[in-house]
Parts: C-alpha cells; sequence; structure tokens
C-alpha cells in the first residue's frame, strides 16, 4: 500500500478534503476516534477543518459539547485529554481510562500520605471519605469548579504536594486531583469552562447527571480490541508500534488487542508491515486536491509513530523539544508548513517546500475560512512549547 494510497486515506477518512468534510462535530470527531483536547482551542479548530461550513463555528461545536452532549472530554489515550463521540467514549474509558484512574489512584493515596495527616487510618481510608464529600458536593451543586468543592469540605481543601522534591514541585488541592481521578474512572465529567471555548477552567458534574444513560459497560480486553478497529478504519494501514504509541498500551497489550482483531499485513513504502483490516483492503479513491490548517496536538498529525510519510523533512520545525506538534499546513495529504497569529492576530503561514501556486491558493481559502472564526482570539501554547516555525511566524517574520 503506497504513500500515495495512504495520503488518500488520509484525506478521506480524516474529513480533511471537502468531499469529505463531516455534517457537524460529533462527525468531525468520530472520522479521527477522538479530538485532542489538552488544549481546549484545538477542539474547535480542529472540528472546523472537518466540517461543512454551515456547522463550522464555536456555536456548533459547544453546543455539540454542553447541550447535545453527543461530545464527552476524558482522560485517555497516553493520559492526555480528548473529546470524543459518548459511543467512542465508553470504549476508551474501558480501553485506557481504566488502567490510567488506577494508577492515578495510588499515586494520590501516595500524595495524601506524604502530606496529609491521616490519624487513625490509612491514605486510602482517608481518601475514600474524601471522595464521598466531592460526590455529594457535586450532587448536591449539581457542577462545580475544584475551587466549589474545596470550600464545601476541608479535606478537599487540603493541599498535596505534587512532584516530590524536585524543583519543579507544587501544591495542589485535593479536591483539583481527585476531579481528575473520578474523571478516569467514570464518575464525573468536565462540563462548559468558566470564560470563553479557549479555556481550561472546566466546571465539572456527576456523569450519572450530565448523562442519564452513563457510559456503555465494556470489558477491558474488548474495548481495547473495539480501540485497536477504530484506530485501523480511520488510521490504516499503520504498523503495529504506532498503535503502540497511540494507545499508550504496553507492546503486550497491543498484541492482545490485534490479535483479536486479526488485521490483515500489508507492505508499506519504506519496507515496513501495516496492517489495515481485513475488509479494508480496497484502494481508496483520490479524493482530489485539498489543504488544511490543522491546529496544535491535532490528532491527524499525532495519529502515527512513524511520520516520514507526511512529515519528512520537516520535523524539526514543527515540534516543540518535548515532541508536541504545532499548526501545521497540509497539501493532498503531507505537511507543507506551519501558520501561526503574528503580533496583530493575523493569520499567517510559512511553507517549508515549494507547492505551486494551486496549493498557496487552497490555504489562502482555508486561511480565509479559518479567520473570521477565530475572530479577536489569540491561540497560545498554554500546554507546550512553541515551536520554532510559531517563533518565527509570531515575531513577524513569515
Amino acid at each position: 500500500m503506497t504513500d500515495g494510497q495512504r495520503r488518500a486515506r488520509l484525506g478521506a477518512r480524516h474529513a480533511l478534503a471537502p468531499s469529505a468534510r463531516a455534517d457537524d462535530p460529533a462527525g468531525a470527531a468520530r472520522a479521527v476516534v477522538a479530538l485532542h483536547s489538552t488544549d481546549p482551542s484545538s477542539v474547535h479548530v480542529a472540528a472546523w477543518a472537518r466540517t461543512r461550513d454551515e456547522q463550522a463555528d464555536a456555536a456548533s461545536v459547544e453546543r455539540a459539547l454542553y447541550e447535545d452532549r453527543a461530545l464527552v472530554r476524558l482522560l485517555a489515550m497516553r493520559r492526555t485529554v480528548f473529546v470524543a463521540p459518548v459511543e467512542t467514549a465508553a470504549v476508551l474509558q474501558a480501553a485506557c481510562s481504566r488502567e490510567v484512574a488506577a494508577r492515578e489512584r495510588r499515586k494520590l493515596e501516595g500524595f495524601v500520605a506524604a502530606s496529609v495527616p491521616a490519624p487513625g487510618g490509612s491514605a486510602a481510608g482517608w481518601l475514600a471519605g474524601a471522595e464521598e464529600a466531592a460526590l455529594a458536593s457535586l450532587a448536591a451543586r449539581g457542577e462545580a469548579t475544584a475551587a466549589d468543592l474545596a470550600a464545601d469540605d476541608p479535606r478537599l481543601a487540603a493541599q498535596v504536594r505534587i512532584g516530590g522534591a524536585s524543583r519543579h514541585a507544587r501544591g495542589q488541592s485535593v479536591a483539583a486531583r481527585l476531579l481528575l481521578l473520578l474523571a478516569a474512572e467514570g464518575k464525573a465529567v468536565r462540563g462548559r469552562p468558566r470564560g470563553s471555548w479557549t479555556s481550561h477552567q472546566y466546571r465539572w458534574s456527576p456523569l450519572s447527571a450530565w448523562l442519564p444513560d452513563g457510559l456503555a459497560p465494556w470489558e477491558t480486553g474488548a474495548a481495547r480490541a473495539e480501540l485497536a478497529r477504530l484506530w485501523l478504519r480511520a488510521y490504516g494501514p499503520g504498523t503495529a508500534e504506532d498503535l503502540r504509541w497511540w494507545t499508550g498500551w504496553t507492546k503486550t497489550q497491543t498484541t492482545r488487542a490485534l490479535k483479536e482483531v486479526a488485521p490483515a499485513e500489508v507492505e508499506l513504502d519504506d519496507g515496513s508491515t501495516g496492517l489495515v483490516l481485513a475488509d479494508d483492503l480496497d484502494p481508496v479513491p483520490d479524493p482530489g486536491p485539498w489543504a488544511a490548517l490543522l491546529p496544535a496536538l491535532d490528532p491527524t498529525p499525532m495519529g502515527w509513530h512513524s511520520r516520514a510519510w507526511y512529515l519528512d523533512p520537516h520535523q524539526d520545525r514543527l515540534y516543540d523539544r518535548a515532541g508536541n506538534i504545532g499548526p501545521s499546513v497540509w497539501w493532498c495529504g503531507r505537511i507543507v508548513g506551519g501558520w501561526a497569529q503574528d503580533r496583530d492576530g493575523a493569520l499567517v503561514c510559512r511553507y517549508l517546500e515549494d507547492v505551486g501556486a494551486d496549493a498557496r491558493a487552497a490555504v489562502d481559502a482555508e486561511a480565509e475560512r479559518l479567520a473570521p472564526r477565530l475572530g479577536d482570539v489569540r491561540l497560545t501554547a498554554r500546554t507546550r512549547g512553541r515551536t520554532w516555525l510559531e517563533e518565527e511566524l509570531a515575531a513577524g517574520s513569515g
């Protein structure tokens, strides 16, 4: 399966080619399994890039998240926050969040033992009481911030030290840390943030109040197999290492999930063995020329561990030191540059290769499509470092 076919699949399957765009934000998320949400603004920009124009605005994404509740924000792959359709969120919770939650509970018990006096009982017992108080407060309030919960019970206001003795150590309220744990366990959910759609300050609700039917129950092994199927449908062909990296699973967990799926093997242009679903071997028609301006941490460029077929030779300019990608410019299934906002908020692009007049015109059209949706909003790299290209473009030299 050639790189050209992989790029055709990417344009069609990821709803990036104009002919393949989704009808709504939930469809945009479904096209890539889930939207990356460590930075809340990336959810909106990623959805807009994949949604037909009449549905591509901030109100439509917020409606899907907070009114229709067709999308759910949760901690999932690689201990990272994603936004997923409700049916997919159930799979992610069982396949990824459940194990994350078990580790987070052990860590929080350790933080409590080191930071909070717990006379007459264990740290686990003390934390269980704090958890009961948090859930009761959430139920009584309907929705709350961590600060609200901390005001309701002194146990929730107690501070734990995160980071041990390192110079990066910081204090954090039990309420803030406990909400993350309850969400990973499927007991609480992030709701509408305070402020604009770029805010990180979420209100929280009991999952049972947010979604009365809850998330569908999945056994862990079955959920991992289903998540492998979803990834292969959206991202295949990919390698077992790509899937292992994307999910954050161990090699053994990845092997077991793939054994349940029984994918077909194909030879890739770099000589490696790619995997696709057994019923997905037919060529995908070329969706036609397309351009896209994707946000930092977009799920498409973060979908594979081996990225040469859509990225080389530009990786050093587009990723920060931690390996997080910045905003990227795409042309027909390849990254050809990056984009940012200059000091005045205008969108500016930098091409890293000669793409030709047709590509430039298509990229310009995408920039004109995105700019009015951003309006006066300034996108900032809050959860990652700025890339070399972002620094250069923001300085006004692009």
